[in-house]
């Protein structure tokens, strides 16, 4: 996974070393959260060997941190596991320095006002 240069710059190398694959694999999902991906897009996407992410993925799971179907995977949507998951904090506060934080409020001014046709009758 490549980093921008400013956070090279100012990152002490400690930091940097602590984000495992499972840890960079995690954080772009959680980065991505209202989508699933295949493996290889995964690798493709944060620069990780296709091997490595589909190790990472299957430990992931195994510690119920991702969910599986077919050939996507996407982060949980359990917050409390996420939270208890100690690779998490620092795979978000890395994406957050790269990347800033995400701002719900934004989200939600670009939502969709109404439900998705498939979601109507869930009510």
């Amino acid at each position: 996974m490549s980093i921008d240069r400013e956070t090279f710059e100012n990152t002490r190398e400690d930091e940097l070393k602590e984000l495992s694959v499972p840890d960079q694999v995690l954080g772009f999902l959680v980065a991505h959260e209202d989508r699933a991906f295949e493996a290889s897009e995964i690798a493709s996407r944060t620069g990780i060997d296709d091997g490595a992410v589909s190790t990472a993925l299957s430990r992931l799971k195994h510690r119920d941190l991702v969910e599986h179907k077919a050939t996507y995977w996407a982060v949980t949507d359990d917050a409390d596991r996420l939270d208890g998951y100690g690779g998490y904090e620092r795979a978000t506060a890395l994406f957050n320095e790269q990347f800033g934080a995400e701002e719900k409020e934004a989200w939600r001014e670009h939502a969709p006002r109404e439900p998705h046709p498939n979601t109507e009758n869930e009510q």
